[in-house]
């Protein structure tokens, strides 16, 4: 109990696991990483920044997967549902998602130059972090994000169905900031590749945009996104728009915490 109980607390206010299914982040994350996110700076205001690696909520059409029917009967329905909600098991109903932010309100994100570079605010981003072999997009496009929401990219761009790939969603292929679950900030496993998530500094060393900068960008807060005229809206590679959602991973340091206590318990002479 005290176990379920500190993983609850763990899950809920500071940090939960997520189990990565897709490619759309090589080769910064691989499929079968586990991450670290950590859910307790957003309490505190803290809002995402461009190059953080975020986990967010389906802000509506981006995860298509159909949802089979449970076949298990009521009592271990029930018990699943309690352990999915402490974060023990993988829930059925998550809908999470994990990119980079590129834009934030504000920010005119483009591509691309003639280098085939991504710009933001007219800066040409060096973006080392993406997969080996891809363009920064070969679909171009033109957005500025509106107040209160983000503009994503995955790092594997060529199969990421992304910001650019939800343009003609409601949003403008922007997420709402109250989405966002959390900051990715470690791989934690397998060990060889457990490491931190760092910002890049073409990213961080960006000026952050004024109030009166953001709303004049922005205008009355309308969305302002749209391909570059005279190009087809393929993004490429055809990236799959039934990407599955992230698994929430099981905190499984405090099972082994407490059967640790319990073994040393037992191999404790008596006292005297």
């Amino acid at each position: 109990m005290v176990a379920l109980l500190i993983a609850l607390l763990l899950k809920t206010f500071m940090v939960q696991v997520f189990v990565i299914p897709s490619g759309s982040m090589e080769q910064t994350i691989e499929i079968g990483d586990r991450v670290l996110v950590d859910k307790l700076t957003p309490w505190f205001g803290s809002e995402p920044a461009r190059g953080e690696v975020v986990v967010f909520k389906d802000p509506g059409g981006w995860l298509e997967a159909d949802h089979k029917p449970s076949s298990d009967g009521p009592v271990l329905h029930g018990v699943k549902q309690v352990f999915s909600y402490v974060g023990l098991l993988p829930s059925e109903n998550e809908q999470d998602l994990i990119k980079r932010v590129i834009g934030v309100p504000g920010d005119t994100v483009e591509c691309c130059d003639a280098q085939g570079r991504l710009h933001v605010n007219g800066t040409a981003l060096d973006e080392p972090y993406l997969a080996p072999g891809n363009a920064p997009s070969k679909q171009p496009f033109k957005v500025t994000v509106p107040a209160g929401r983000l503009w994503v990219m995955g790092d594997h761009r060529e199969v990421s169905a992304d910001s650019r790939y939800h343009m003609g969603n409601p949003g403008g292929g922007t997420i709402p900031m109250e989405n966002v679950v959390g900051r990715a900030f470690v791989i934690a496993w397998p060990m060889q590749r457990v490491s931190q998530l760092d910002v890049p500094s073409s990213l961080s060393s960006l000026p952050v945009l004024s109030p009166p900068a953001q709303a004049a960008a922005t205008g009355a807060g309308g969305v302002r996104a749209r391909a570059v005229e005279g190009v087809p809206e393929s993004i490429g590679s055809n990236p799959d728009p039934t990407e599955p959602p992230l698994v929430m991973g099981v905190l499984g340091v405090i099972p082994r915490i407490v059967r640790s206590r319990r073994s040393m318990a037992r191999r404790e002479p008596p006292a005297g």
